[in-house]
């Protein structure tokens, strides 16, 4: 790692109060190598940073403040209390990756004399159903959004946007301006693997983003040469924590504590058009799915409606 790069690093993690010790530097040196030389998206860097910042808050409470020091049996603790905690699969599976990655990046670079990973059996993640809302209880949530406020104005566009999309998190707040395409009512959106795809969307979204356009925007942008076509209430571009924030709020207002998330407009957004008869290959393009297994659990969803169709339209129901 560069001096400079290091001391940056460690004097920001200074300003939050965090440890410097060995396994700090370790995984400073990790992340680096990942951002600068494996070319690893800045988003999976940040995720892998904050797994290794409660992990390493496990390991320090037994005295562990160093690569060498950490043992097989911490690294299967850990992951046993995260799966007592109820964390996800997927979560535990990642968790897992960024201490493999870790621990196998100490051992090379003689941070430690071996890998505590290396023996771990592997981890087979479970698919869970994605959780979708009715259609009501989407009219209900986007109906929250309530006056002419400039940030009101920007709260509805985006709920709308969210859902008439289906776009993910990061691909949402990473939108500019230009990315609309009015004449044919779709925005372009860079996704995964730098891919890009064409997303309709419909007109309450569009008459969203219009008043947001043009009565909203204008009155919290401070700089001309902003593009980000969502902005937070400083006039820079809206975070992903930030979207979460806003929509955990509405979801409040409209009873649905707890149940939504910006996943959820997503996973909402391909039930919704499953449900009305849209074909699986059209829904894997809007949402962006390299392959179409990925989309297909999206059918596991309603499977009154799936039952429904049969009995419908089979020859012999």
């Amino acid at each position: 790692m560069s001096p400079r790069v290091s001391k940056r690093l460690a004097e920001a993690e200074a300003r939050r109060g965090l440890p410097d010790d060995a396994l700090d530097r370790a995984a400073r040196a990790w992340l680096e190598d990942l951002a600068l030389l494996r070319r690893v998206s800045p988003r999976t860097v940040a995720a892998y940073r904050y797994d290794l910042a409660d992990y390493f808050g496990f390991v320090r409470v037994r005295g562990r403040t160093e690569p060498r020091a950490v043992t097989a049996p911490d690294v299967v603790d850990y992951l046993l209390a995260l799966r007592r905690g109820g964390a996800a699969a997927s979560t535990l599976a990642r968790r897992r990756s960024a201490l493999r990655g870790f621990h196998a990046h100490c051992a090379r670079v003689g941070a430690a004399p071996s890998d505590p990973t290396a023996s771990l059996p592997p981890l087979k993640p479970g698919r869970r159903l994605p959780k979708a809302l009715a259609v009501e209880e989407i009219t209900l949530l986007l109906a929250q959004p309530r006056g002419n406020e400039p940030l009101v104005l920007r709260d509805r566009a985006l709920l709308e946007l969210g859902y008439a999309s289906g776009l993910r998190v990061s691909e949402l707040v990473g939108l500019d301006r230009s990315a609309i395409t009015w004449e044919d009512r779709a925005v372009r959106v860079l996704g995964k693997g730098d891919k890009q795809r064409l997303v309709p969307f419909g007109k309450p979204a569009a008459r969203a983003l219009e008043r947001w356009l043009e009565a909203g925007r204008p009155h919290v942008v401070r700089r001309a040469s902003e593009e980000a076509l969502f902005v937070n209430r400083w006039g820079r571009r809206l975070s992903r924590m930030g979207f979460w924030k806003i929509l955990a709020g509405y979801a409040r207002q409209a009873g649905l504590a707890g149940r939504v998330s910006p996943h959820v407009l997503r996973h909402s957004f391909a039930t919704h058009l499953l449900a009305g008869g849209a074909d699986l290959r059209v829904v894997q393009e809007l949402l962006g799915h390299a392959s179409v297994v990925t989309t297909q659990i999206y059918t596991a969803v309603d499977r009154s409606f799936l039952l429904e169709v049969h009995r419908q339209f089979h020859p012999r129901p």
